[in-house]
This record gives structure tokens, sequence and C-alpha cells, in this order.
């Protein structure tokens, strides 16, 4: 045949295929609202039509088939999912936020931050409100427990750096305490070895700062030798804190420039983080689920069932709502042998009913199922 019949032929095929999908679709979503099949009903269902389909002699086209069937019971499903009844805690929080009318992102109010004046924390917490009142904890945990009583309304964490990865910590503090994300913003975050006036970096003895910030330095860290102690604490400015207040003034901390006019300390070297491209990336926290104009992203902690597919089944669902997942991660439960809980985070609005009919369709199909919120990055 010519390319122009060939063409023709695959036209006209096309064009019957697309009224018996869309038809097969809608007949699987008015099964379902009968409330008289099971998902496990469903499934079998499923097995028996891709046993029917492998049986049929299609050759080496067997697995392209399989992945046909695959495929639309996989769109179906979406389907179903948002042509059915909206339910669930999710439904509830994201409707009762809604309909509160909230207005823009406040600009002040009180905000628990960790550490002490010249942290990263309270530069990020000034940037999202510059008309905030501060109050410094000495622990993330405090912070969060801060937010959670009602003691402050807003709570402003770091989540993640560019270099370094994520602060597991605060994962895990956002999957056991009762907040939700309200804003984001990221930080570009500069390191500088700061001592007291006059000392050289042959007199420093021990290097003190966060974990973060050291592992975000560790190149420079390494060009020193073993020669100097490097030891982690709370928080970069209370390691700038430390090192002003040290007798000999052999401690230096890594902490902003911001922290050394602070706390009087002069920077024995600039720039040490090991990429100029260093950014950390905070999140507000409200007890309460706020959702303000432009928000646009959706954070979630799922934990998946213990089965070959389960996560597949998750993404198939984003896939085929045209969902841009932005970050994927994987957790170990605690006291569960090789069982992870995912930490997602997506492009998406619930006032897109698709969205939220997704979100109340994970609520019921994973084995534990947590709404961080839907917010802006600023």
């Amino acid at each position: 045949m010519e390319l122009d019949e060939i063409r023709e032929k695959i036209d006209e095929l096309d064009r019957a295929l697309l009224p018996q999908i869309l038809k097969r679709m809608e007949l699987s979503a008015d099964a379902v609202k009968t409330g008289l099949l099971t998902p496990a009903e469903i499934r079998s269902r499923e097995r028996e039509m891709l046993k029917w389909a492998s049986e049929q002699n299609c050759g080496d086209m067997e697995p392209y088939i399989h992945r046909f069937y695959n495929s639309l019971f996989e769109l179906s499903l979406a389907y179903r999912e948002v042509t059915g009844p909206a339910r669930g805690s999710v439904y509830n929080d994201v409707t009762k936020a809604l309909s509160a009318d909230i207005g823009e992102f406040p600009k002040g109010g009180t905000v628990a931050v960790q550490g002490v004046e010249g942290a990263n924390s309270q530069m990020a917490a000034d940037s999202l409100f510059p008309r905030g009142n501060l109050i410094f904890f000495k622990s993330f945990e405090a912070v969060f427990d801060a937010v959670e009583s009602g003691l402050c309304r807003f709570g402003v964490v770091p989540i993640e750096n560019s270099s370094n990865g994520s602060v597991r910590a605060n994962y895990d503090l956002l999957n056991r305490k009762n907040v939700k994300i309200v804003r984001s913003t990221r930080l570009c975050i500069r390191h500088e070895l700061l001592g007291q006036p006059g000392v050289t970096i042959d007199k420093i003895k021990e290097i003190r700062s966060h974990e973060q910030a050291l592992g975000q330095c560790s190149e420079f860290l390494k060009s020193l030798g073993d020669k100097v102690k490097v030891i982690p604490c709370p928080n970069t400015a209370m390691a700038a804190e430390l090192a002003a207040r040290s007798e000999f003034g052999d401690i230096a901390a890594i902490a902003s420039h911001s922290a050394a006019e602070l706390y009087g300390l002069t920077p024995i070297a600039k720039n040490i983080q090991n990429s100029d491209n260093n950014y950390t990336r905070f999140i507000c926290i409200s007890r309460e689920c706020e959702i303000y104009p432009g928000a646009d992203r959706i954070s979630l902690i799922l934990a998946l069932k213990h089965r070959p597919g389960a996560l597949y089944e998750v993404l198939a669902r984003l896939t085929a709502l045209e969902i841009n997942l932005i970050k994927l991660e994987s957790c170990p439960i605690v006291g569960h042998d090789f069982e992870f809980m995912f930490f997602f985070e997506m492009q998406g609005s619930v006032r897109d009913p698709k969205v939220l009919a997704m979100l109340e369709a994970l609520e019921k199909s994973c084995a534990s199922f947590k709404f961080l919120g839907n917010y802006a990055e600023g």
C-alpha cells in the first residue's frame, strides 16, 4: 500500500475507536455508581479481560496489547474518580478552607522560628512576614508544637536544600503533627566562616554549625584536613553566638554575613558553600488548613499498600489527569521492614474539581494519607 492509503486506513480505525472508548469509560463509571462493585471485584474483572487478551494469539504484539488494556483501565479509573461522589476528610478540610474566604496571605502575625537572631529561618520568616512578630524556639519540634497548640499562628522551618537534600526531621514532624503548609519560599544561602576579629584560619581548632550547613560546605571543610574539629549544633546563628563567646577565639562558625554583623564576628572565608546555586526551601505551617489565592502546589504524605505496582498506580492517576509531579521522596516506616511512606509534591489547585476528586480517591485507596496543604511559593 502507498503511504496515503495507510494513513487513510489508520484514520478510519482511529475514528471508529474513539466513540467505543468513550462509551466504555461511561459504562465503567455507571457500573461503579451502582454501588454493587467492590474495588476487588473491579480488579478481578480487569484481570479476566487481560487473560482474555493474552489468549487471542497476538504473537509478538501480546505485551503491547496487555499494556493497551492496562492503560485503558487506568484512564477509566481516573474518569470514575473525577465523576464520583466526593467525601472524606480531605474533602471536608478543603471545602471548609475555601469557604472561609480568608483573602490574601497576611504580612504579619505571631511566627515561630527555630534558633536565634541571624538564623536563615529568621531571614525566611522576615521575607514571608515583613510585619511579623517572631518568637524563637530551641528546636524544630518546639516550632511545630507552638503552632499546633495555638501559641503561634504560623511557623517557618527549612524543608530541603538544593545541595544537601531534605531536612528529614521536618518531614517526620509534618507527618506526626497536626499542621498544614500554607506557603513556601526559597532563600539563596551564602555561607561564611566566621571568627572573632583578628583571628586567622590557622588559629581555628573547632568549626561549628548546623548539620545542613556543614553538609553544604563539605568540600571546604575537607580542604582543612583533620586538624580542625567539626561539631554540629542546632542552628547556624547559634554557632555564631558560640564563636563570639569563645574564650580563646579558636572556635569558628559557618553562618551568614548577617550573623557576623549581629555577633561582632569577622569573615575568615567567604562563599564556602559547595555550590553557588545553593538554595534552601522553607515552608510556613499553620494549625488550620488555609488556602490563599494563587495556591498552585499540593503536598501529600502517603503510605502505600506493600504490593507490586502500588506506587505505579498513584503515578498513573497523576499522569491521566496531566498533573506535574515536582517531588517524590521515600522514607522508611519505623518498625516496618522494607515499607516506605512517600512525600509527594505536585502542581495543582484543589479549586479544580478533578484534582480534589483525585485526592479523595487517594485517601480512600492508600494505606494512609495526609493532605499537607495547597499553597503558593513566594
